[in-house]
């Protein structure tokens, strides 16, 4: 497994003519690496170490995707990033009926410690940064990936990482909830606690405006949301006993890259700008790094067309450059089938290579905030700033964030924004390249190569089955109930869940012990 260095001196230092530029432009907006970041999170940025390539993947079952990893890591890919299949997001094993039809669909299917084994296999998780996209279950999923870690040799101090672990846009925006928003504010807040100590490189939480721009929210509102949310976090751990230095500087964010080039950029610089200033004013932190927004940036997958998908290269390409020129501190850049069916090893490839072009031939990583300065983006960066700010303190009028999901303010605010699109891109005032402008053409038509595994259920099944014949069930059932107890109490459930899921117990049968303690939750009806 071979992984492209990441270090100083990889781009030219001075342009194609000679021309040997300064570190940053425009001092006195201020500089990168002091609060409040807007002009990135340190100091050399990009001159001094690029941003992650972390290609997100995941499919089939686990031995599947581990080959799709260790492809992606020959390539030069960077870290991991995880895509889980909907009964795991939720929390059913793979025999249960309600994952009928949908086992290894849209991720990859993992249920048990012997699935975490095969998924990393032949990956040293103490030199690979990880990232799972996992909010409902993140508790569990992450005592799994600690428990094979151990099985590797490896503790947990050493792991790096993120866990999504963000309930709320969950009920905001994606639906992949199991249990009510109180239950399971208190399985994140565990899972900060835990994290804070006992893996001090791992980020507890990637606070996710990502999803909620994909179901249709503006820009203003992708960062008004997320930080929005990101203070109720922040709320909570500290409510919760925890100092806020012990824990926020391992906070991360994750934003979609769009089309609108400066008003992405311009996104990046206000959401960077305005987390320092709420964390200031909210929590006065006495570390600096505390008040430091770090994100990753996943190019916009509701902006792929299914219409002359290639040009869909063009948009990645796009926002990927946003992104980087926004200051993100990972990438990963969808690829052009995506609009059709999950990326076939050569779509992922391209979408790999994409980002390298950008970072060793484009030039924009010799210059720190290489947009910052002008009058167009900064005018931007502050009109985005002010609105966002505007709608945080509506939130705040309605008790915060997790009031205002549950009364349907944000999802509802979502619906309008998606609505007032739709009707541009009908109307034709909004043009979409192949869809409403421009349709007929010489593309040429695509060979979508990826296939789902028809028997792969089956196979789950199967393999799920022998999990339970072989695993010690009096032992699993003891610590099931060990974790069943300490859930009707205020105990931090995370050394609980890591003992289980490495004596035998199952992702569904711990979401089911949870479930019988914390009950379930029916979202608000909204239009």
């Amino acid at each position: 497994m071979s992984r492209e260095p990441n270090r100083p001196g990889e781009v030219p230092a001075a342009t194609s003519s000679g021309i040997e530029p300064k570190q940053v432009y425009a001092p006195e907006l201020g500089l990168p690496g002091v609060p409040p970041f807007l002009r990135g999170p340190y100091p050399t940025m990009y001159r001094g170490r690029l941003w992650t390539m972390r290609q997100y993947a995941g499919f089939g079952d686990a031995a599947a995707t581990n080959r799709r990893f260790r492809y992606l890591l020959e390539q030069g890919q960077m870290g991991l990033s995880t895509a889980f299949d909907l009964p795991t997001q939720i929390g059913y094993d793979p025999d249960h009926p309600m994952a009928s039809g949908e086992v290894g669909r849209v991720g990859v299917s993992i249920a048990c410690v012997d699935d975490l084994d095969e998924l990393f296999a032949a990956i040293p998780l103490d030199q690979v940064s990880t990232s799972m996209t996992i909010n409902a279950t993140a508790s569990i999923l992450l005592a799994l990936y600690v428990a094979a870690a151990r099985r590797q040799g490896i503790p947990a101090a050493k792991l790096s990482g993120t866990v999504q672990n963000d309930i709320l846009k969950e009920y905001a925006a994606r639906g992949t909830y199991r249990f009510p928003p109180a239950a399971s504010m208190r399985l994140v807040t565990d899972v900060i606690a835990w994290t804070a100590s006992a893996t001090p490189r791992w980020n507890s939480i990637s606070i996710s405006g990502y999803h909620m721009r994909e179901a249709g929210c503006t820009a203003v509102q992708e960062v008004a949301f997320t930080l929005a949310h990101g203070l109720a976090y922040v709320q909570a751990a500290v409510a919760a006993g925890l100092d806020v230095d012990a824990f926020a500087s391992r906070v991360s964010f994750f934003f979609a890259a769009h089309n609108d080039l400066f008003e992405e950029v311009a996104k990046f610089r206000a959401a960077r700008r305005l987390w320092a200033r709420l964390m200031q004013e909210r929590f006065a932190p006495r570390k600096p790094e505390s008040l430091m927004l770090r994100f990753h940036t996943q190019t916009g997958g509701s902006t792929l067309t299914a219409q002359q998908p290639q040009v869909n290269i063009a948009r990645v390409t796009l926002q990927a450059l946003a992104a980087v020129l926004g200051g993100t501190q990972s990438l990963h850049t969808n690829s052009w089938d995506e609009a059709l069916a999950l990326p076939s090893e050569a779509s992922a490839l391209l979408a790999l290579r994409t980002q390298q072009v950008i970072a060793a031939e484009s030039g924009v990583t010799r210059v720190v905030d290489p947009l910052g300065g002008s009058p167009y983006v900064e005018a931007l960066t502050d009109e985005i700033e002010a609105r966002a700010r505007t709608l945080i303190e509506k939130i705040d009028t309605l008790g915060g964030a997790v009031a205002a999901v549950e009364a349907g303010f944000v999802q509802q605010e979502i619906h309008r924004s998606a609505w007032i699109e739709q009707q541009a891109i009908e109307r034709g005032t909004k043009v979409v390249v192949g869809v409403n402008q421009h349709t007929a053409g010489d593309v040429v038509p695509p060979t979508v190569e990826f296939r789902s595994d028809e028997g792969l259920e089956a196979r789950r099944r199967e393999q799920f089955a022998d999990f339970r014949s072989r695993r010690d069930s009096g032992k699993a059932r003891d610590a099931r109930k060990r974790v069943a107890d300490a859930a009707a109490t205020k105990t931090n459930l995370l050394p609980l869940l890591i003992e289980a899921v490495d004596s035998g117990a199952t992702l569904g049968e711990l979401c089911t012990d949870l479930e019988a303690v914390f009950g379930t939750y029916r979202a608000p009806v909204v239009f």
